[in-house]
């Protein structure tokens, strides 16, 4: 179940990242090790993070993952091993909020999609997924929270 969407102009946002590429297949070997070390890194360099943890897609996720792991952060971090600084560009974006578990994700987008075809938007081919709430959370995966954001050319 996807939220209202919505097109929002954003500002750009610095962020520490480890950039990924793997076969989908391998996409639950990658998260968890990546976002542990991305947490490392900052908390070693003392640095917080500003809000919650994200991926950052170059295009749509298909075979293969051709991303970034990413936490937002004021100002840049020292590089260390695959930690390095990035931006996630500003500008118009379409923004939903999907709410279940990540087994859903997939569906959640065909409907985001489906809605900015509606609108006759045109999307970029990358996209972002903002993981506001998960296991963290709590185990019920029906409260899980992710948001889809998608820039429009």
């Amino acid at each position: 179940m996807i939220s209202a969407p919505e097109v929002l102009d954003l500002p750009p946002q610095k962020v520490a990242r480890i950039a990924i590429a793997c076969p989908s297949s391998e996409i639950m070997k990658v998260m968890g090790p990546g976002i542990q070390e991305l947490h490392a890194v900052l908390g070693a360099q003392g640095v917080t993070p500003t809000g919650p943890w994200f991926t950052h897609h170059l295009k749509m996720p298909g075979e293969s993952f051709d991303f970034a792991i990413c936490l937002p952060v004021d100002a840049e971090i020292k590089p260390d091993g695959r930690v390095t600084n990035g931006v996630l560009p500003g500008g118009r974006t379409a923004r939903t909020v999907y709410t279940g578990g990540y087994e859903g994700l997939g569906n959640a987008w065909g409907q985001f999609i489906a809605w900015m075809n509606d609108q006759n938007l045109n999307p970029a081919p990358t996209l972002w997924e903002v993981y506001t709430k998960g296991p963290e959370t709590g185990p019920d995966l029906t409260q899980y929270q992710t948001q889809l954001n998608r820039p429009l050319l």
